[in-house]
């Protein structure tokens, strides 16, 4: 168990990495108009297809909801496991006590402890998938929730294509 959970934190670290420098890499088109505050990150395709749009930095940012309540998440597939800062857990609820940070987690910030979890079920767009394994890491490493490989291996499929990243269960 702790060599997985020591190939899960390297792999949410690369990921963290990879993502840093496709910033850079990245060039936004220079007749870009900015994203205006009402377009929607999620474009339904089909009752069980879901395509996310990518924001100007080029990262997929979407909505879902744990427990009926509303989580922004940016779609990391470097990311092993579905990773919450504490400010976000706590809105449904999930409040790790000091002892239950007890997973060592390495990332592009250093090494850090986690506390791990299970959601019961993650909604992204209607796309429902129950029993997910999660990590909940202090806000201050962690400023952006991630949806990992623990919520998108649960998929049939996900693909970018057409500069939109398609999920499909």
């Amino acid at each position: 168990m702790r060599n997985l959970m020591i190939f899960a934190a390297v792999l949410v670290a690369l990921g963290s990495f990879m993502a840093q420098m496709a910033d850079k890499f990245t060039p936004a088109p220079a007749n870009a108009a900015p994203p205006k505050a009402q377009d929607p990150t999620i474009v339904q395709t089909s009752g069980r297809s879901i395509s996310i749009v990518r924001d100007a930095r080029g990262h997929f940012q979407t909505d879902g909801r744990i427990d009926g309540q509303r989580v922004d998440f940016m779609v990391d597939t470097g990311a092993s496991l579905v990773a919450l800062n504490e400010k976000s857990a706590a809105r449904f609820g999930l409040r790790p006590s000091r002892g239950d940070y007890n997973a060592t987690v390495t990332t592009a910030n250093g090494t850090i402890k986690a506390a791990r979890t299970r959601l019961a079920m993650i909604d992204l767009g209607g796309i429902v998938v129950r029993d997910v394994d999660a990590m909940v890491l202090p806000d201050e490493a962690l400023s952006e929730n991630l949806l990992g490989l623990s919520f998108l291996s649960k998929l049939k499929r996900f693909e970018y294509a057409n500069g939109k990243l398609v999920l499909e269960q």
